[in-house]
């Protein structure tokens, strides 16, 4: 046997080393996490629970909308959204405006039933009028949020406030907006918001069937989110967000904007956010300034920390496992939840900030520390 050596002076090429094929495993694990969800929410949990067990999961579940922007906006991009109460609640609001003022056609009345009740006089805010109009409304309950975090987005992120300061500032939008809202009581309810709010496009919200539809419409927007999320996530722009979390100075000298990369996820949350508002609305059949202040906007970002903020699957489920928590507990301890819900979130954000997602990594790094085997290899 003869063997060829290379001639002096060189070396041998090596022949290139390829990656092997993704295991099937691997490949098809968020598809299959995504039927998965799916099957749970749209074919298990509307034949398992009750009327009113399927009611309060729609409510959870317009939470988890929430959190899905808030892990795209915090867990992906860095920024600490305290307000997203504010975006919640025009979209809710301009669900409602719709639902009242229809609800008013069905009985021949042209103002809803607070304002008769207030004594506004006969004439429906100018303000007001555009919501009778359903596409209007509808394309409402997005848009308005999104102009609104465009507008604040755009002089916030260009005058670099970041970090604590743009916490505090997203947390005095959702405040101010609150009390707003309860000094306008002729016009947006006061405290008491927009209440007994019957149908929802013409269906009655009466009907046990037609609360089921309004699951089912929440489960799959959801599910539809949480895709597009997840596509934001993997794509050349969720790359450059990370990028901006992580050093925002490198990538301005890379020649991106980073103001503008922030701007976008700001956006895109307050549009979930609005969404999951405008949703709530059907669902639960009110909206007031107490469910869009500054303790709920805490609340969704809590949410999102318990579960694990960077972690798409980990936000929604810790919004619907604190949501579920807050009605469990809240009613048997109703002075002491809000000190609870505190300490959950100082718990994730100082001893777990990666949220329960990532506690079987956590779990495994401490065994594979502790090991003997690798210890002794060491």
């Amino acid at each position: 046997m003869t063997t060829t050596t290379p001639p002096a002076g060189k070396t041998a090429t090596k022949p290139p080393v390829t990656e092997p094929p993704a295991p099937l495993l691997e490949r098809f694990r968020v598809p299959g996490a995504f039927l998965l969800g799916a099957l749970l929410l749209l074919g298990i949990a509307p034949l398992v629970l009750s009327d009113f067990r399927l009611n309060l999961l729609a409510k959870y579940l317009c939470y988890a909308i929430v959190a899905v922007g808030v892990s795209l906006a915090w867990g992906r991009g860095g920024l600490l959204v305290l307000g997203q109460g504010v975006f919640f609640g025009l979209g809710g609001y301009a669900m409602a405006m719709h639902l009242k003022l229809a609800d008013a056609a069905v009985t021949g009345e042209t103002l809803p039933d607070f304002m008769r009740l207030y004594g506004t006089g006969d004439a429906l805010p100018w303000w007001w009028k555009p919501f009778a109009n359903p596409a209007f409304a509808l394309a409402m309950t997005v848009l308005l949020p999104m102009a609104v975090a465009a507008l604040l987005g755009f002089f916030v992120f260009r005058r670099r406030v970041r970090g604590a300061y743009f916490a505090i500032l997203s947390q005095a939008l959702a405040a101010a907006f609150a009390i707003w809202l309860v000094g306008q009581q002729a016009t947006t309810g006061g405290t008491n918001g927009l209440t007994d709010i019957q149908g929802f496009f013409g269906y009655d919200l009466g009907d046990p069937v037609n609360q089921r539809m309004v699951y089912v419409i929440v489960a799959a927007v959801l599910l539809l989110l949480m895709a597009a999320a997840r596509q934001l996530f993997v794509s050349r722009y969720g790359e450059l967000l990370v990028a901006v979390r992580d050093s925002e100075e490198r990538v301005r000298f890379l020649g991106y904007n980073p103001a503008n990369v922030k701007l976008v996820a700001y956006v895109v949350a307050a549009g979930m956010a609005g969404l999951a508002g405008a949703l709530f609305v059907p669902a639960v059949g009110i909206i007031s300034p107490a469910l869009i202040g500054i303790v709920p906007s805490i609340g969704f970002v809590i949410g999102a920390a318990v579960g694990g903020r960077a972690s798409l699957l980990g936000a929604v489920v810790g919004a619907i496992a604190v949501a579920w928590t807050q009605s469990t507990l809240s009613d048997a301890y109703p002075a002491a939840w809000t000190y609870l819900q505190g300490l959950l979130f100082v718990v994730a954000v100082g001893f777990l900030p990666g949220g329960l997602a990532s506690l079987v990594t956590v779990l495994r790094r401490k065994r594979h520390t502790h090991d003997p085997a690798t210890e002794g290899a060491a």
